[in-house]
């Protein structure tokens, strides 16, 4: 819990590095096992967009959404354009009761467009 809240849209990798350099030793699956633990649990909250890595965010209990960089892949959360859930209105006719909406927004972050050799690379 406390990699994931210190390292907000880390990968179970990521996960892994910062536990192993505080504790010394843990298993990949002791790692997963505790991801979907915690995900279970709502503590936090798992993404996978399309074509990237699993993601962990510390940020629950609210239907905030996501931007991720395609040239370097960070991820940052994006509230909800709306304010309340689920931020979006499903088109009529499924006779679901929508609850939630995840939303990923693709583009290029600060960082990348202020680097013109890491456009596009």
């Amino acid at each position: 819990m406390r990699a994931v809240s210190q390292l907000p849209h880390c990968t179970p990798d990521k996960v892994a590095e910062h536990v192993r350099a505080a504790i010394g030793a843990i298993s990949r699956q002791a790692v997963y096992d505790a991801l979907r633990v915690l995900t279970e649990a709502r503590l936090i909250r798992r993404l996978q967009p399309a074509g990237s890595p699993v993601l962990y965010d510390p940020r629950v209990g609210d239907n905030h959404h996501h931007a991720i960089c395609r040239t370097c892949g960070k991820a940052v959360d994006v509230d909800c354009a709306v304010g309340s859930a689920p931020c979006l209105t499903a088109a009529s006719g499924s006779n679901y009761r929508i609850d939630e909406a995840e939303v990923i927004y693709w583009g290029t972050c600060p960082e990348c467009l202020a680097d013109p050799e890491g456009v596009g690379s």
